[in-house]
């Protein structure tokens, strides 16, 4: 039977950060009330998700510059005149 620590499994790792950067952290960790590596498995966690959005963003943007994706143009005239008149 193995010892399960916590409710997920977690990898140890080993990185060097700038002095100051270390100290930033170490600051903003006691002021959140986390340890230090819940500090860096979120921050690592949420620059992975804004990474993933923007690749999503640019294959979407990819499909959409593509001649193929045009809007057949009876269709964007409905979808124009479907908007609110806003005076600008």
């Amino acid at each position: 039977m193995r010892y399960n620590r916590g409710y997920t499994e977690a990898v140890k790792t080993a990185i060097s950060l700038p002095d100051e950067v270390f100290a930033a952290a170490e600051e903003l960790a006691s002021e959140l009330g986390v340890s230090r590596s819940q500090l860096y498995a979120r921050a690592v966690a949420a620059f992975v998700a804004r990474h993933r959005q923007s690749e999503v963003t640019e294959r979407l943007d990819a499909v959409y510059a593509s001649a193929e994706a045009r809007l057949d143009p009876v269709l964007d005239a409905l979808q124009l005149r479907s908007l609110p008149r806003d005076d600008w």
